[in-house]
């Protein structure tokens, strides 16, 4: 098992910026990637980025250029740098974790972006 905590999130003015961060503990040796969804009201969960075991990064195309997604290992800690936040990237944001085909997922954390 893989147990996820995310933090960061909060209320913004847009141009602004958040960093989130994502603890992973447990089972984590053999984690393939750490990614970054979010939810939206009404809407479906939609990847934002994703890093890999190896630090290859991608990201949706609708933050590609803004966000940055980062780890560091020693603290087994993810994170997501959000720049030039929009209103439109308000949204729950969830930290998962690839480990033997399954997706861990952390709890999520509010990010509003006010016009």
């Amino acid at each position: 098992q893989v147990q996820l905590v995310e933090s960061g999130g909060g209320l913004v003015q847009a141009g602004g910026s958040l960093r989130l961060s994502c603890a992973a503990s447990g089972s984590i040796s053999s984690i393939t990637a750490m990614r970054w969804y979010r939810q939206a009201p009404g809407k479906q969960r939609e990847f934002v980025a994703q890093i890999t075991s190896s630090g290859i990064t991608n990201y949706a195309d609708s933050v590609k250029g803004r966000f940055t997604i980062s780890r560091d290992n020693g603290k087994n800690t993810v994170y997501l740098q959000m720049n030039s936040l929009k209103p439109e990237d308000t949204a729950v944001y969830y930290c998962a974790a690839l480990r033997s085909l399954t997706l861990y997922w952390g709890q999520g954390t509010q990010v509003t972006v006010s016009s």
